[in-house]
């Protein structure tokens, strides 16, 4: 795999919002929801081909719990993507989002890189716990200049690829290479 194509994607969000077993359903296409909480974070490689790139995907899973904060900006450091993700039917799992960006906001000002972030709303399939609206999520993630909105399933798996597809699609762009 060509350097030129590995890529650092930083999945980040607040403690239980799922992007653990989103980030698990992606690797290994199955559902587990027993997976423990993440401790600092995690890290995975996958490839992906995006039209006629090959995309090798070094996804960092990371800890939304207060206590790990604090290590977020290591962390993120070099970062090339990020998926910004809260619960769809927990609606106080995105008043955090101006923090967590303000990470990212930072290191572009470093990097001098618009680095691409998009917007998911987790847990899908509990349409009818639902408590914010698909507008609603739209409406912030342009708020906040993100590239994209999407909501998923990781129980079902909708939407998990093209997320996927999308963030890396993205980075390649920033590259100048699709």
């Amino acid at each position: 795999m060509n350097d030129s194509n590995r890529y650092k994607l930083c999945i980040f969000g607040d403690g239980g919002v799922g992007k653990t077993t989103f980030t698990h359903r992606f690797l290994n296409r199955v559902f587990d929801q027993d997976l423990k909480m993440t401790i600092g974070a995690d890290f995975s490689v996958k490839d992906v081909k995006v039209d006629d790139a090959n995309v090798n995907l070094q996804i960092w899973d990371f800890a939304g719990e207060e206590r790990f904060k604090v290590l977020f900006p290591s962390f993120a450091k070099n970062t090339q993507g990020g998926i910004f993700m809260f619960d769809l039917t927990r609606h106080f799992s995105i008043k955090n989002i101006d923090d967590w960006l303000s990470f990212f906001i930072k290191e572009m000002k470093f990097s001098n890189i618009q680095i691409p972030i998009i917007m998911v709303g987790s847990k899908l399939d509990l349409e009818e716990k639902r408590s914010i609206s698909t507008d609603e999520g739209i409406e912030l993630a342009k708020s906040r200049n993100l590239q994209g909105y999407f909501e998923t399933s990781s129980k079902t798996g909708e939407n998990v690829d093209n997320i996927f597809e999308t963030i890396a699609r993205l980075m390649l762009k920033v590259k100048n290479i699709l």
